[in-house]
């Protein structure tokens, strides 16, 4: 291997349909990311948009596909987690796809309201309310349900909710009941904080719910926190899950969607290869065989798709400010950002994102570590998803720049990072592009958030 490209290109089936290589410089989604860095600086966010709706498209026709090739007597319905990204543009974009919303807190609900007040959604819409429900968010639930929104349907997450809609509520209700889900046998805890005991559910149907004509049990949803896998643990427990919407449905006609929640995964490495038509077509097919066997018919499938959604549509890019050998080995590429401020689940969570050089894809390449410019020993980057080491173009300090991008960042990291806020050693947060397409195709820019300001950051710490 002579270079950067070469090793790239032996290491991954490349080019991609997100990148490639032009004289030495990377696009992605055939963005050239050098005239950006070139017109806009680094550090920098970019969200490109088009990537939203291809994957939102992907998912309803892989669905859709396995349900007519079983003939499987349901809908699917795609819904967006909303807390994985909640920008405006983002929600728009997901919008323009058919999709569906869930929340997870009443400032959630803020949001609905604004979308329904500019038009950009009517109260047609399915809103599906999830997590636990402290009072500002049973307020606003009840808000919505009284504004006209008949699709806005409360998950039950604690058995004394339910008392909440019945005292302030004077109508029919959809509900839906959220199953706590038994976590993998290496977590911490046995069984998830989220959701309703699986042998409570159907008590929590026939005390609270089906004795009160203003209540309707709508659907039943989990989720499985290692998200949708091709593994023993996923098939166990969507199996139960199944069966106790059988045993549901034999006490009622009114429900009749699974919600399986989210867990699509998406690409943090260029040899990702899960199978997602496979794993949607093996999802009817257990729904199907479950429900057959009981003599039930097949509920509608819902899902709550947020990564997947949002995730490969973001990325940041930063510059190489300097080298710094710290021993005989040893190299730094220190950036103009912060791991810890901008990417906070490579630090918390020790997650992997999609780490490619921007320019000198012709220059030799060397084993490097990445560091940020906060001044935390843990403000660092040394791995990757398929390797534990980085690789980076070697480049002359004196007469080249460096460039770096890190690849589908667009899930949460904005919402844990408090985007706008202060953040570790007042590292702001950078600039943010939206990228999008005009009516012939043409990518065009729009500059969402400057770089935050001194000034912003003084105010909010009071001075």
């Amino acid at each position: 291997m002579k270079n950067y490209f070469d090793l790239i290109d032996q290491t991954f089936d490349f080019p991609t349909e997100e990148f490639d290589v032009k004289e030495g410089t990377l696009s992605f989604n055939n963005v050239p990311i050098m005239e950006l860095i070139e017109k806009y600086g680094t550090p920098l966010k970019l969200c490109y948009l088009p990537k939203i709706s291809q994957q939102i498209q992907r998912a309803q026709r892989v669905f859709k596909e396995a349900i007519k090739k079983q003939n499987y007597q349901g809908d699917y319905i795609y819904t967006y987690c909303t807390k994985s990204s909640h920008f405006k543009h983002v929600i728009k974009e997901t919008l323009k796809n058919n999709a569906q919303l869930e929340t997870s807190s009443h400032y959630d609900i803020e949001i609905i309201k604004s979308l329904y007040k500019s038009g950009d959604i009517t109260n047609d819409i399915t809103i599906l309310c999830n997590g636990f429900k402290p009072e500002p968010y049973k307020k606003a639930i009840v808000d919505l349900i009284k504004m006209g929104f008949h699709n806005c349907i409360p998950i039950v997450d604690n058995i004394e909710e339910i008392d909440y809609y019945d005292e302030h509520l004077d109508r029919v209700v959809n509900v839906g009941i959220r199953v706590a889900a038994d976590e993998e046998p290496d977590f911490g805890m046995y069984t998830s904080r989220l959701g309703i005991r699986y042998s409570e559910v159907v008590n929590l149907y026939q005390e609270k719910i089906a004795p009160n004509p203003n209540f309707k049990l709508k659907l039943l949803h989990f989720f499985i926190n290692s998200g949708i896998r091709d593994t023993q643990y996923y098939w166990t427990e969507l199996n139960k899950f199944i069966y106790k919407y059988t045993e549901l449905k034999a006490l009622t006609p009114d429900i009749d969607s699974v919600d399986i929640g989210g867990g699509f995964p998406i690409k943090y490495s260029l040899s990702y290869n899960y199978d997602h038509e496979y794993m949607a077509s093996a999802i009817v097919e257990v729904i199907k065989d479950v429900c057959d066997g009981k003599k039930t018919p097949t509920p509608h499938i819902i899902t709550e798709f947020g990564s997947y959604t949002v995730g490969e549509s973001g990325a940041i890019i930063y510059s190489v400010l300097d080298e710094k050998l710290q021993n005989d080995k040893e190299a730094w590429y220190i950036i103009d950002g912060s791991f810890i401020t901008h990417l906070p689940d490579s630090w918390g969570k020790n997650h992997k994102f999609i780490m490619l050089a921007i320019n000198n894809w012709n220059n030799r390449f060397k084993q490097v570590h990445l560091g940020g410019i906060t001044c935390d020993s843990d403000d660092f980057y040394n791995s990757e998803a398929h390797s534990a080491n980085i690789y980076l173009p070697a480049f002359d300090k004196k007469d080249e720049k460096q460039y770096i991008g890190m690849f589908h960042t667009g899930a949460y990291q904005e919402a844990i990072a408090g985007y706008g806020g202060i953040s570790h050693c007042l590292i702001p947060d950078p600039k943010m592009i939206i990228i999008d397409k005009d009516e012939n195709g043409n990518h065009k820019y729009e500059i969402f958030k400057e770089q935050t300001s001194s000034e912003k950051m003084l105010d909010i710490l009071g001075y």
